[in-house]
């Protein structure tokens, strides 16, 4: 498909800088099966699904991917920034580095505070090959847990650059662009879907007799990338990695078996559930990358309702909500959302839809 008929108008007044507070005070559009529209806010979440219902949330756990440093190459240093990406092995991730031509295969790059030890704050790597995404893998001379460490000290909130464009990271974006029940680190960007969430929405869930079950899938820097191709068949999506496990998939199967609904917690774990879902639309248990790349037309064999946040023009997630609720109805429903002053992406407000019956 031709990717301009996924563009859109938004006035740039319309990108949300801070969340809604409290969490779940954000407005929810509803998006009905028949493409019917409705304002609403996400407080009223437990009201707009049915006792059997059950709800999957992706419970990775940002952790500060954006590291600033220099390449060292002889006598000369150059100022670089990375946005770690992929953990591909104990010493190493994949990364976006900027900019991009400062840095060769073997080139040595050092992270943190300079003239330190690694211990006091200074993380030392070597860039490896470069991937065909333009990302380049580092090897770090820290391994595992140590890694993890220099990372957490070393690094930063990697804010969505249109957020980071307009307002610098500060310490309030350590709590806000964590979810409250994030819990496995891996992540570079936040499943944001599940930011609207608050224990006291999670206990009138609970009340209402919706279920809750957990997928992981460590959402990468890919997710920001613009679609660059002028064609969708000719986009190549990053992979991130994921895990669905057997207690969860047979507890999402017995849901379905009694006639409920599963409703996915953000394109993330939506695209998890569809990686493991089997035709006929049974979950097994499934660990692994996928670069699953969701147009309109795809099947969905796992997913009856989606919670997501606006996204941007063009972009790969309003071409997955398209799929689900069809290109006609989304592209009502955003010029509603910007009419009405939604405030959209990672911070913004949210939506939730209902599988189109066409």
């Amino acid at each position: 498909m031709r990717v301009d008929l996924f563009d859109f108008d938004l006035p740039e007044e319309r990108i949300a800088l801070r969340p809604a507070s409290p969490r779940d005070s954000a407005r929810m559009l509803r998006v009905g099966p028949d493409g019917a529209l409705s304002d609403r806010v996400v407080a009223e979440l437990p009201d707009l699904l049915e006792p059997g219902d059950a709800l999957v949330f992706n419970d990775t756990k940002v952790i500060p991917a954006q590291l600033e440093g220099v390449r060292l190459r002889e006598e000369a240093e150059s100022r670089i920034s990375a946005t770690l990406h992929m953990r591909s092995g104990p010493d190493r991730w994949k990364a976006f580095v900027r900019p991009a031509k400062r840095v060769k295969e073997g080139d040595r790059l050092r992270f943190g505070a300079r003239g330190e030890t690694c211990l006091d704050g200074v993380l030392d790597a070597t860039a490896g090959e470069r991937g065909e995404g333009g990302e380049i893998e580092l090897l770090f001379d820290l391994s595992g847990p140590a890694l993890d460490q220099a990372i957490a000290a070393a690094g930063h909130i990697p804010l969505p650059p249109y957020i980071a464009s307009k307002r610098p990271e500060d310490a309030r974006d350590r709590f806000d662009y964590q979810t409250i029940y994030a819990r496995e680190e891996g992540a570079v960007a936040a499943p944001t879907a599940g930011l609207h969430f608050t224990p006291d929405l999670i206990s009138r869930l609970d009340a209402r007799g919706i279920g809750r079950q957990f997928v992981t899938l460590h959402v990468g820097a890919g997710t920001f990338l613009p679609v660059k191709a002028d064609d969708t068949a000719e986009h190549r999506m990053h992979s991130e990695i994921g895990h669905v496990s057997a207690e969860t998939a047979d507890a999402l199967n017995a849901v379905r078996a009694r006639g409920g609904r599963i409703v996915s917690v953000g394109t993330t774990s939506l695209r998890l559930l569809e990686s493991a879902a089997r035709e006929d639309g049974r979950l097994v248990a499934w660990s692994g990358a996928t670069d699953i790349f969701i147009t309109p037309g795809y099947r969905f064999r796992a997913v009856d309702v989606l919670m997501t946040n606006f996204h941007l023009p063009r972009s790969t997630l309003f071409m997955l909500v398209s799929a689900f609720s069809g290109l006609e109805t989304m592209q009502a429903a955003y010029r509603h959302a910007i009419d009405e002053g939604y405030r959209f992406y990672s911070y913004g407000d949210s939506s939730l839809l209902f599988r189109s019956v066409g």
